[in-house]
C-alpha cells in the first residue's frame, strides 16, 4: 500500500490558505473534486466533517489525517495539503498541523484504510520525513519526497 500509487502531484496542494481545520477540509475537498473532475464536494465534505466530529484526526505533532468512508467514491483516493504557517486543528497535542493527508475510502472498504493508515504511521516514524515533505514549495517536489521515503521504507 503506497501513497505514491494514488497521491500523484496533481493531488498535492502546497501553500494551503486555510487557518482552521474546517477551512482546510473545504480547501482540500474542493481541490480533490476539481482535479478528479467530480461534482461531489458537499458529499465528501460532509463525510469528512462527520468523521472528524467523532475524534480529532490530528494524530502526530504537525500531521493530521482527516478521512472518511462514503459512497461518493468507488476506490481509495486522497489529497495531501501542505501548510507553511500551520492550521489550527484541535489536535490531540494542541499544536497546529502542517501536513494534512485527506483520504476518502469507498463504503465497501474493509481493510485498505487500515493498511494505508499503518503505512502512513511507518512513514511518519522515518527521520526527516515530515521536515522534508513540509518544506516543499511545489507539488512535484513534494511527490518526489514522498516517493523517496516510500522507497526507503520498502528497502528499494
Amino acid at each position: 500500500m503506497n501513497l505514491k500509487n494514488f497521491l500523484s502531484p496533481e493531488f498535492i496542494k502546497v501553500n494551503l490558505k486555510a487557518e482552521d481545520k474546517n477551512e482546510a477540509f473545504k480547501e482540500l475537498a474542493a481541490h480533490y473534486c476539481k482535479v478528479a473532475d467530480l461534482p461531489l464536494f458537499s458529499k465528501i465534505l460532509d463525510a469528512i466533517v462527520k468523521r472528524e466530529e467523532k475524534m480529532s484526526t490530528g494524530i502526530h505533532k504537525g500531521i493530521a489525517v482527516p478521512h472518511c468512508q462514503t459512497d461518493a467514491v468507488k476506490k481509495l483516493c486522497g489529497v495531501l495539503g501542505i501548510s507553511e504557517k500551520g492550521v489550527q486543528y484541535d489536535s490531540l497535542d494542541g499544536e497546529p498541523v502542517h501536513l494534512l493527508f485527506m483520504f476518502i475510502f469507498p463504503l465497501n472498504d474493509t481493510q485498505e484504510h487500515l493498511l494505508l493508515l499503518k503505512h502512513l504511521a511507518q512513514l511518519i516514524e522515518l527521520p526527516k520525513f515530515q521536515a522534508e515533505l513540509q518544506s516543499q514549495k511545489d507539488p512535484q517536489s513534494a511527490f518526489n519526497v514522498l516517493c523517496k521515503f516510500e522507497d526507503m521504507l520498502s528497502g528499494e
